[in-house]
C-alpha cells in the first residue's frame, strides 16, 4: 500500500542525541558511506538515516560502541535489544513498539537525567504516541539499560528486557503509494474487499486506512490482543465488520484468512516474512512480495508481486478477467459454428443430398475458423470488466447462459447455410428429387452454402468480440481480428474464383448469388444482437429480483 521509503519526520524525547543513537545501534541497517544511503529493512534505513544526520553513522558507533550481544527482532515480542561496549561500560539498547517498550521502562530519561517512570510520564509518552499515529506514522520507541562493567548474564529475550529507561519516540512516515487509492476503489467496483493486516499500532493503521477508503473509523478496526479474546466462531460471525487487524501475530494471520474463507469468500493474501507464509499457503491465492519477500515467502505463494505494489494486484485482476473472457468467447465462437457445420451435415444427410463436402468443411476449419479464433485471444478488456461481480469459483465454463447462447447461434448459422443451399439450387431451376438423384445438380447451392458458411463465420467473430455487449458501443478495434477477416474472406474468393474451385466441385457464382450470399451472412449480426438484448434484460431483472 505504502512506498516502502520510510523516512523519520518526527521526534519526541528529552535528549534527541541519546535518543537517535540508541535507534541507530538497535537496527541492522548499515549506513553506506560511498552511495550516502542507508542500506537494509526499511523502518531501520529510516532510523540509521535519521542518526547519519547528526553524525552518528553506524561505521563511527561500532567502532565506539562495538556489539557483543543481542536479542533479535521478533513478531511476537515486537522488540529488538543490542548490547555493546563503549568508553562508559556496557549498555544495552532497545527499540520496538511503543506500548510493549514503555510497558517494560521503569525509569525516564529527562532532560536534567534519568528519573523514575510515574503514571503522569508513562501517560504523556501515551500522548505523545497516538498524536503521531493519528496522522498516519509510524511510531518507534527507544529504551536503553546500563550493565555497567559486566555483560548480562544472559543474552535471552526475556532476561534482557526489563527494568528500561525510556529515551524517547521517532515518528516516520511512508508515503502511500499515489495509485493505491484509486486501486481499491477499482477493487470495490469489482467486487473485491480490500483489508488491512499489519503489525502497526492500531492508531496509525486506522489512520492510514481511513486515507485509503479502507474504514471509517476505529471501531471497523481490530487489534491482536482483542482477536485473542474471540472464540473462532465469533471470529467468522464478526469477520465482515472489520477492516483493519493491527498489531497481530503470525498464527492470527491465519485465523483472519480461515474466518474469511468459511464465508465462502476467495481469499488472497499478501506477505513477505517467513512468518506471513502459513497464512500465504493457508489463503486460496498467496502473493508474496518481488522486492522485499523472503526465499520462504515466494516458495509458498501462487503469485509474487515484483514491484511490490498493491495496485498490481489490481491489475492482474482486470488481465485474469479479460483472458477468461476472451477464452470463452473462443469457445462459443468455435463450438456455435463447428455445431452449425453438424446440424447443416445432418439435415443434408437425413435428406439424401450433400451439402458441404470434407474438404469443404476441413477449409472452413482451417481458415474461416482458426483465424478469427487466435485473433481473439488478443481482445482488449471490455469497458464494464472491472464493474462486475466475481464469477462463482463453482462456475463452469458455459454459466450464465452461455451455453444457451451456443446452442441458439449454431442453429442460426445453419438455418442460414441451409437456406443458401435451397436459393442456390433453386436459381438453377433443380429441386431436392434432383439433387437427391445427383449431386451434381447441387453444385451451385453447395457453393453457395460454402460462401454463406464461410462469411457467417467472419461476420459472427465481430458479434463475439463481447459476449454481451453490443458490438456498435464497443470502443476500440481490434486489428488482429481484422486482418484474420480480410485473409480469410481472400482466401475463400481464391478457391471459389480460381481454378482450385475444380478441386473443391464449385460451380460458378454470379453477381447475384454472392449478393444472396452475403445478405444471408450479415443478417447474423442483427440476430445476435436481438438475441444479446434480450438477455441483458433478463439479467437485469434477475439482478433486481
Amino acid at each position: 500500500l505504502t512506498q516502502n521509503r520510510m523516512t523519520v519526520v518526527e521526534h519526541a524525547t528529552e535528549n534527541l542525541t541519546s535518543h537517535v543513537r540508541t535507534m541507530a545501534l538497535a537496527s541492522d541497517a548499515k549506513w553506506d558511506e560511498a552511495t550516502g544511503a542507508a542500506l537494509g529493512e526499511p523502518t531501520e534505513a529510516a532510523l540509521v538515516t535519521d542518526a547519519a544526520k547528526l553524525g552518528f553513522t553506524t561505521s563511527h558507533l561500532s567502532q565506539s560502541r562495538p556489539r557483543i550481544g543481542e536479542a533479535p527482532f521478533d513478531s511476537g515480542r515486537k522488540m529488538m535489544s543490542v548490547v555493546v561496549r563503549g568508553r562508559d561500560g556496557v549498555m544495552q539498547h532497545t527499540k520496538g513498539g511503543p506500548d510493549v517498550v514503555l510497558a517494560r521502562c521503569t525509569r525516564y530519561l529527562a532532560e536534567d537525567g534519568v528519573v523514575p517512570m510515574t503514571d503522569e510520564l508513562r501517560a504523556q509518552v501515551m500522548e505523545q504516541n497516538k498524536a503521531m499515529a493519528d496522522r498516519a506514522l509510524r511510531v518507534m520507541a527507544a529504551a536503553r539499560r546500563d550493565w555497567g562493567d559486566s555483560e548480562p548474564e544472559s543474552y535471552d529475550a526475556s532476561y534482557l528486557e526489563q527494568d528500561l529507561t525510556f529515551v524517547g519516540l521517532s515518528g516516520m512516515i511512508d508515503p502511500v503509494r499515489p495509485e493505491v487509492k484509486a486501486a481499491i476503489e477499482e477493487a470495490r467496483s469489482a467486487g473485491i474487499r480490500v483489508v488491512m493486516i499489519t503489525g502497526d499500532h492500531v492508531d496509525t493503521a486506522v489512520a492510514i486506512a481511513r486515507e485509503l477508503g479502507l474504514v471509517e473509523g476505529r471501531g471497523q478496526a481490530i487489534t491482536g490482543a482483542e482477536l485473542d479474546r474471540l472464540s473462532n466462531e465469533e471470529l467468522t460471525e464478526r469477520i465482515a465488520d472489520f477492516g483493519v487487524y493491527a498489531r497481530v501475530q503470525p498464527e492470527h494471520k491465519t485465523r483472519i484468512v480461515d474466518a474469511w474463507k468459511k464465508e465462502g469468500k476467495v481469499v488472497g493474501m499478501t506477505g513477505d516474512g517467513v512468518n506471513d507464509a502459513p497464512s500465504i499457503k493457508r489463503a486460496d491465492i498467496g502473493i508474496g512480495m518481488g522486492i522485499t519477500g523472503t526465499d520462504v515467502t515466494k516458495n509458498v505463494a501462487d503469485m509474487v508481486l515484483a514491484d511490490d505494489n498493491f495496485a498490481t494486484i489490481i491489475g492482474a485482476v482486470e488481465e485474469g478477467r479479460r483472458i477468461y473472457d476472451n477464452i470463452r468467447k473462443c469457445i462459443q465462437f468455435l463450438l456455435s459454428s463447428n455445431l452449425a457445420e453438424v446440424i447443416a451435415v445432418f439435415v443434408a444427410s437425413l435428406v439424401g443430398f450433400t451439402i458441404l463436402e470434407p474438404t469443404h468443411l476441413l477449409w472452413i476449419n482451417l481458415i474461416t475458423d482458426s483465424l478469427p479464433a487466435l485473433a481473439m485471444a488478443t481482445e482488449g478488456a471490455e469497458k464494464d470488466i472491472m464493474e462486475r461481480r466475481p464469477r462463482d469459483a463453482k462456475d463452469g465454463i458455459f454459466a450464465g447462459g452461455m451455453g444457451a447462447d451456443t446452442i441458439f447461434q449454431g442453429v442460426v448459422i445453419s438455418l442460414l447455410t441451409i437456406a443458401a443451399y435451397f436459393i442456390g439450387i433453386s436459381s438453377v431451376g433443380a429441386s431436392v428429387a434432383d439433387v437427391v438423384a445427383s449431386d451434381r445438380a447441387g453444385l451451385t447451392g453447395m457453393t453457395m452454402a460454402f460462401l454463406t458458411l464461410s462469411m457467417v463465420e467472419m461476420f459472427h467473430s465481430l458479434n463475439m468480440r463481447s459476449l454481451r455487449g453490443s458490438i456498435f458501443t464497443l470502443k476500440g478495434q481490434n486489428k488482429w481480428l481484422w486482418g484474420s477477416l480480410a485473409i480469410a474472406l481472400l482466401l475463400t474468393f481464391v478457391v471459389i474464383e480460381t481454378p482450385l474451385s475444380v478441386a473443391f466441385d464449385f460451380a460458378e457464382l454470379d453477381l447475384e448469388h454472392y449478393a444472396i450470399s452475403m445478405g444471408l451472412a450479415i443478417l447474423i449480426i442483427p440476430i445476435v444482437e436481438l438475441e444479446k438484448l434480450v438477455m441483458r434484460s433478463i439479467e437485469k431483472g434477475e439482478r433486481r429480483g
